[in-house]
């Protein structure tokens, strides 16, 4: 009886495409997701998972990153890249550094993520937040894609957020689902902190996925993903940093005459999204060389 069903699996296995072989294996090699520990520390803040709901929550949380096996991997490969870049940025406006991990979540550490809402960037602001605080949104200038810009700017929004609730969840919350939103719920709901609240899930779940980014940037084998120090992506070093403040007619032929490519000069400089930089209003921009 065991031939037929053993001739059944061989021909399956034959027709399966070839690209679903490894995540077969993949699955092999997760077969379970780490366990919630009893409470984390998260910028300075501890969330205890001794409460029933707490805990389902985060083991959730925790599931979802062991089987979210390409932006997981990703991730891993992209975060020396860009966190070497916002980390001091974020030390440097007394922001603790696992607030890094909220761009981890908004964006997947991708500088180049656009929203179905039209949020972009690492830290994926809209236009009205970036105009909110001060960041440039036109034709030929969005600095949502700047990184070094984009990250004071939610510095600033972080800060905001810190003093109004006292406590990083909150603002984590207040990130995803918006300050007025929170805090009408926060009033509504007569509680203190979002962790207490009934949200959208979207937003629940978002505080919980926050630890669990966490847990796995600090610890990835334990999620069953294993990065070669060879395979994570090495950090951005420009060969100059060119202020421009007039208008430049051409960025193929500004690139040119900085020796590189007008490819390369605009994967260097994603905020640049024309091919040119009319620049009327006479402001100062540094324009990376790589």
């Amino acid at each position: 009886m065991k031939k037929p069903f053993c001739l059944l699996a061989l021909i399956l296995l034959t027709f399966l495409p070839l690209n679903a072989q490894p995540f077969m294996e993949a699955e092999r090699l997760h077969k379970q997701a780490p366990p919630v520990p009893e409470y984390m520390v998260f910028a300075g803040d501890t969330v205890s998972f001794l409460r029933q709901d707490f805990h389902e929550r985060m083991d959730r949380e925790l599931i979802s990153f062991t089987y979210m096996h390409t932006n997981s991997t990703l991730m891993l490969k992209r975060s020396r890249r860009y966190f070497s870049r916002i980390v001091p940025i974020l030390k440097k406006n007394g922001i603790p550094e696992d607030l890094k991990y909220l761009m981890a979540i908004e964006s997947n550490l991708d500088p180049k993520a656009l929203s179905r809402a039209g949020a972009a960037g690492l830290w994926q602001f809209t236009k009205a937040t970036a105009h909110t605080y001060g960041l440039e949104v036109s034709a030929e200038v969005d600095e949502r894609y700047n990184i070094e810009k984009e990250t004071v700017a939610a510095c600033k929004f972080l800060k905001n957020a810190l003093r109004k609730y006292g406590d990083w969840m909150t603002v984590a919350a207040s990130y995803n689902a918006g300050q007025a939103g929170i805090s009408k719920r926060l009033e509504d709901q007569k509680q203190s902190s979002a962790l207490e609240l009934w949200l959208p899930e979207e937003t629940a779940r978002y505080m919980f996925r926050l630890l669990a980014v966490k847990m796995f940037f600090e610890n990835p084998a334990a999620f069953g993903f294993q990065v070669s120090e060879e395979a994570y992506y090495p950090p951005f070093s420009p060969s100059a940093e060119v202020s421009v403040s007039g208008p430049v007619t051409s960025l193929v032929d500004f690139a040119l005459s900085h020796n590189t490519t007008y490819a390369a000069l605009k994967e260097a400089n994603l905020w640049l999204r024309d091919d040119k930089l009319t620049n009327k209003a006479g402001k100062t921009y540094t324009i990376l060389i790589p």
